[in-house]
Formats: structure tokens, C-alpha cells, sequence
């Protein structure tokens, strides 16, 4: 028997009376978003639940699980109920309970918005900037290819782009493939993924891209921790002289040690966390400065709430945030992000994402961009609401894997 009352004399007032998933695919990605009803008429919170690759899993979880421990209580609780629900399945964090529990947590932010009629940022201090700048994202099978592409968002007003290449002979990630030009000493795995391969090409690219572009744009590069830590090193001191704004995911959660010696041999700014499932994962990272940047999925880690507290906790080291900002992350999720940003005195830089006509009919008040930035409203809560009729127009597709990709001898290369 679930306990939903804290022992605490809850004041009579609005009370959750439905909790439920909604999975939708308007753009052909699995969406997961919560709706936290309330017995005040007319008023409900929606939250950004979205683990693609397991959206059924997140879906079942929040209604199998949590929906009854929340009802009967008081939506203005937030960070009692955050607590309680992270706790009450007694194994803690994971990619499935955690995004359960985002939506959950952004919904009842985006309640308590609604009932104060004001925009969450506004709950979290008030707004530290005008709008927010982005991120965009450059790709070319060649150097040329990406610098044409650089031109066009610099043109539409943005500062900030990510840079990815196609590297010959072998398979990429972000980009193009490049043409297969480069000899191959096995038939093992036709395109595989080819480390020293990349490094070369990489290196190559920014080299040909300031001397192409010049120093006024910020350049990025996602590694997305597909080289050995050795290699990772080696890469970041490569890339010095180019001065990217940052360099994304140099190694995979599990050889974060790397990161000590990747400090002490560059100064190639680092960001890297958005595979990590539990806040402390950040905590020596920060506290010891390895990276620069956290590099958060805000719904992984367990929504607003704890996302803040980060944010608060790496503004006293220095760090700077960069929420991660997918086509898998919903319009309630990037809204959430827009809130974070707009509140943090330490706020680095937020990915884009160009949302699909049909995303915008079924989320109406996408966040909306202009000259390179993400501009906030006025609209109380988190601004998006969802239109459930539209949303049934695309059903959920069929349940998919992230797949990663092989070495050119057949081995399995984490993504």
C-alpha cells in the first residue's frame, strides 16, 4: 500500500487526481510526455519523459508506478514528492526511472507555474539574459562541404556551430559518409568505424576550417567518445590550436579517469554528461574542474529539480551548462531547457533543434528561434501544451535500439 500523504498537514487546496503517459511520433521519434492532472478545473502540468530507445518502459513506469504514490497529493510539493519518488523503488536512477520521474517533476514545476501565472524561469529567479543563444549543427561528407554550411548559419544569425565530418573510408557519426577513398585491409565490416582514421580527418577539418572561416565563429566537434582515451588525449592536444568553444564526450562514462590526464596535457575546453543517469556522476568533475561544460539530458538525470541544483553547484566552480537538446527530447523538454537557461548566471551555450512542422501542430508553443537564439514567453508554467487529439494522429513506432557501430575488424565500438 502506497503512503501519498507526507506527515506533514498537507493545507486544503488543489490535490493530483490523474498522472498518465502519452507517447506520441509526430516526426517519426518516440515521445513520451506526462500529464498531471488536478481537481482544479482546467489545471494540469505536462513534463518531458523521453527515453526514446524505451519509451513503453518509461510509459509503464510512470503509470504502473508513480502515478499511484501521487495521487491525493499536493502538486506544490515538488521537492518532497522529487525525493520520495527517487526513493520509493529502493534501487535508485537508470535511464527508465529517471525520465519517469522528469516528467513527473517538469509537470508539477509547469503546475505551479500556471497557479503563480508565471513562466518557471521566473519561479527559478528571473530571467539573467535576453534570449538564449544556440548551437547549430554543420555536417559535409569533406572540409568544403562543412564550411558552406558554417556560412549558411552564420548568416541566419548564429554564433555557435557544431562541426561534423565524414571520414573516408569508414562509417561517421553527425555527418555524411565521405567517399570510400581510402584503401581497406579487410572485407570484415564494410564502412566500420575507424578511430585513426577520424583523428586524422577531424584534425584536418578544423585546420581547413580556420583558415577557411577565421577566428570569429565558435566552433564545437562532438567526439562522442568513439576513440580510446589515448587517442582522446591525443585528439584534444591536436585541436588546440583551433580553439574550439568546446570538444564534446572525448571519453565513454566508464574512463572518466582519463579525463585528470586530458587536462593536464591541453586546454581544449571539455564537455562532456550527457550519458550520465544520477547527479553525483558530475560531483568530481566538477569539484576537481575536468570539464568546462556539463553537457546534461535534463530528463535523464530526473527533470528541473535536480537539474537546478547542478547548475547551482557547478556556478560555484566554474563550470558552465549546455543542456543537451535532441530531436528525442520534446517540446515540453526543450521549453524546460529555455527555463534553465534564461535563470543560470552560469549558462554556457544550449544545443538546437529545428522542431518538424507536425511536432509544432501536436505541441503547440514550441519555443520559438530566431537569430541564432531560443526566445522565451511570457506564457505562464512551461509554455507548451499538447494536443492529445493531434497526438493520436501518430502513434508510437516500433520500439527501437540505438545501434552502435563496428571497428574495421568486426568489434563492437561503443557509440
Amino acid at each position: 500500500m502506497y503512503t501519498t500523504e507526507p506527515p506533514w498537514a498537507a493545507p486544503s487546496g488543489t490535490r493530483i487526481t490523474g498522472v498518465r503517459a502519452v507517447v506520441t511520433a509526430p516526426a517519426g521519434t518516440n515521445l513520451v510526455v506526462v500529464r498531471v492532472d488536478t481537481d482544479d478545473p482546467g489545471l494540469y502540468g505536462l513534463g518531458c519523459a523521453t527515453f526514446t530507445q524505451r519509451a513503453l518502459a518509461v510509459a509503464t513506469a510512470v503509470e504502473e508506478y508513480l502515478a499511484p504514490q501521487l495521487i491525493g497529493r499536493d502538486p506544490a510539493d515538488i521537492t518532497d514528492i522529487a525525493g520520495t519518488l527517487h526513493v520509493s523503488g529502493y534501487w535508485r536512477f537508470g535511464p527508465v526511472l529517471n525520465n519517469a520521474l522528469s516528467g513527473v517533476d517538469m509537470a508539477l514545476w509547469d503546475i505551479k507555474g500556471k497557479q503563480a501565472g508565471l513562466p518557471v524561469w521566473q519561479l527559478l529567479g528571473g530571467r539573467c539574459r535576453t534570449a538564449v543563444p544556440l548551437y547549430s549543427h554543420a555536417a559535409g561528407r569533406d572540409a568544403a562541404e562543412v564550411a558552406d554550411e558554417v556560412r549558411e548559419h552564420l548568416a541566419a544569425g548564429y554564433r555557435y556551430v557544431r562541426c561534423q565530418v565524414g571520414v573516408p573510408g569508414a562509417g561517421t557519426y553527425g555527418a555524411p559518409s565521405a567517399d570510400a577513398t581510402a584503401p581497406r585491409s579487410t572485407p570484415l565490416a564494410a564502412n566500420a568505424w575507424d578511430p585513426a582514421a577520424y583523428r586524422r580527418t577531424v584534425t584536418g577539418l578544423f585546420d581547413s576550417l580556420r583558415q577557411d572561416l577565421g577566428d570569429e565563429v565558435e566552433l564545437i566537434h562532438d567526439v562522442h567518445e568513439r576513440v580510446h582515451p589515448t587517442d582522446a588525449v591525443g585528439l584534444a592536444q591536436d585541436l588546440e590550436p583551433y580553439r574550439l568553444f568546446y570538444l564534446e564526450d572525448p571519453v565513454a562514462p566508464e574512463d572518466l579517469d582519463w579525463l585528470r590526464r586530458l587536462r593536464a596535457r591541453t586546454s581544449t575546453p571539455i564537455a562532456i554528461g550527457e550519458l550520465f543517469t544520477h547527479p553525483a556522476e558530475y560531483r568530481p568533475l566538477v569539484a576537481e574542474r575536468l570539464c568546462d561544460f556539463v553537457r546534461v539530458h535534463v530528463s535523464a538525470i530526473g527533470g528541473i529539480t535536480p537539474a537546478w541544483r547542478l547548475a547551482t553547484t557547478c556556478d560555484l566552480f566554474g563550470v558552465r551548462t549546455a543542456w543537451h537538446g535532441p530531436g528525442d527530447v520534446s517540446p515540453v523538454g526543450h521549453a524546460a531547457n529555455l527555463a534553465l537557461d534564461l535563470a543560470s548566471p552560469n549558462f554556457g551555450i544550449q544545443e538546437q533543434h529545428l522542431f518538424d512542422p507536425r511536432v509544432r501542430e501536436v505541441f503547440p508553443g514550441c519555443p520559438e528561434i530566431r537569430d541564432g537564439h531560443l526566445w522565451p514567453s511570457d506564457a505562464p508554467g512551461l509554455g507548451v501544451d499538447l494536443d492529445e487529439r493531434r497526438a493520436a494522429e501518430y502513434p508510437p513506432v516500433a520500439p527501437g535500439a540505438w545501434t552502435p557501430p563496428r571497428r574495421t575488424d568486426g568489434a563492437l565500438q561503443r557509440p
